[in-house]
């Protein structure tokens, strides 16, 4: 069957609004390493991991053994019972997130891991208004899509929460752009302070680090450790959502929050995408008297299954043995410098930004400073006839591309994915 007629089948019992890349969908059957593979059989470098979730490589075979092992003894129990490799990846996941006295709880992915933290959050402060980020986005939930700062991720204004949106996600853009970063930091705390001036005590401040579908833009470092000071003299809390930039992926530091860390920890952390490598994980981390605020039982039937779990253990042991978190510093440097040299020759390329192996590169219409959404489009499409697949993303109309291999990647690789990224920006151009 044609990747046509599959597209067909799928328009008939599908959502308009189920997102799909490339005029002519493709379907992925298979993959090793970094590579995958079409229904027809054409091979691609794969740069953006089913959206930063094929954390160490397709088909790792430590991942697939633990998943077959544990698949053979028992798939499914629930969280009413006892779960040996829930513990204990709960441990591991506890002590690598700097919160003292953490507890974890598991979901099955970072918008249910982000919904948690917000129930957590207002529970805690008996407060429905949250901090959220301009130019954020934080899953696909009721919730989540009512925090969320895109306008082209949230269909709703409709919402069970009180959204109040921050200043200093993005650099570059905005009102205090032309600042160098120290005056940046101090205009955004000045704001946050003047914002809090006006309102009763919200619940949370939820922050992506770095902001993945916004584009993979980022504040100055040292942002979120100001903002912290602000936020606990008030007792508000700090989550971290680290969905996307957690695991190493940014190369300097194991955590996103990590380049803000002069504060301290967040109160919250949550996290998904990459620790699975493609198995349903997610989390929230807390401190243990947010976790336990509840008063009311709950339960996950399938957050922390068994298999999940295992392939989660086995993910982050491979992740920490290899040293994923320096392999995305060195190699991810070298692509970046790669690109800004392949970029200063393309007038459409406003900046290429990020750290480690999740990286951006925004498109605008030369000469100008507007967004140029059919341009990443047109990228996107002769990055693949050449056998590259990369993401898009950004808050000014989708006009950033999205860079973020598995944290595996070679520097023979990367060379590739950047020779054929150049081809395809002058391509497009």
């Amino acid at each position: 069957m044609s990747d046509l007629d599959l597209f067909a089948r799928h328009k008939a019992v599908l959502p308009d609004w189920l997102a799909l890349y490339y005029a002519d969908p493709l379907e992925i059957t298979h993959g090793e390493g970094r590579h995958v593979w079409d229904a027809a059989g054409k091979k691609y470098l794969d740069f953006f991991g089913g959206i930063l979730t094929t954390m160490t490589a397709h088909a790792l075979p430590e991942v697939t053994k633990a998943v077959s092992e544990q698949a053979g003894r028992i798939v499914h129990t629930s969280t009413l019972y006892l779960d040996r490799p829930m513990v204990e990846l709960a441990e591991r996941v506890a002590q690598l997130s700097g919160i003292p006295d953490a507890r974890v709880f598991f979901t099955t992915s970072g918008t249910e891991a982000n919904d948690t933290a917000l129930l957590l959050a207002t529970t805690y402060r008996q407060s429905n208004q949250i901090l959220a980020m301009r130019n954020s986005y934080h899953g696909r939930s009721f919730s989540a899509v009512g925090i969320t700062g895109n306008k082209g991720w949230s269909p709703t204004s409709l919402s069970p929460l009180q959204t109040l949106y921050v200043h200093g996600g993005v650099r570059t853009r905005g009102p205090y752009a032309h600042l160098d970063d120290a005056e940046f930091i101090a205009a955004c705390v000045a704001d946050l302070e003047d914002l809090l001036g006006h309102v009763r005590a919200p619940a949370a401040l939820i922050a992506e680090p770095i902001q993945g579908v916004g584009g993979f833009t980022a504040p100055p470092d040292g942002l979120y450790a100001a903002f912290r000071e602000v936020l606990q003299e008030r007792g508000i809390l700090w989550i971290a959502d680290e969905v996307q930039t957690g695991w190493g992926r940014t190369g300097d530091h194991f955590w996103g929050w990590q380049a803000h860390g002069a504060s301290g920890p967040p109160d919250m952390l949550t996290f998904a995408k990459g620790i699975g490598n493609g198995m349903s994980i997610g989390g929230v981390v807390a401190r243990a008297d947010v976790m336990n605020c509840l008063d009311s039982n709950s339960i996950s039937t399938f957050g922390g299954s068994p298999v999940t779990m295992a392939a989660g253990n086995a993910n982050l042991t491979y992740l920490l043995e290899h040293d994923l978190q320096g392999n995305a510093r060195r190699v991810g440097g070298m692509l970046i410098e790669r690109l800004r040299a392949v970029a200063a020759q393309h007038p459409g390329v406003r900046e290429i930004r990020g750290r480690g192996l999740m990286i951006g590169v925004e498109l605008v219409k030369p000469g100008t400073d507007e967004a140029d959404p059919d341009a990443a489009a047109a990228v996107l499409e002769a990055a693949r006839e050449e056998g590259l697949l990369i993401g898009k993303g950004g808050g000014h109309n989708t006009s950033v591309l999205r860079v973020a291999p598995p944290l595996s990647l070679t520097v023979a690789e990367a060379e590739e994915g950047a020779a054929i990224l150049e081809r395809a920006l002058r391509s497009a151009a």
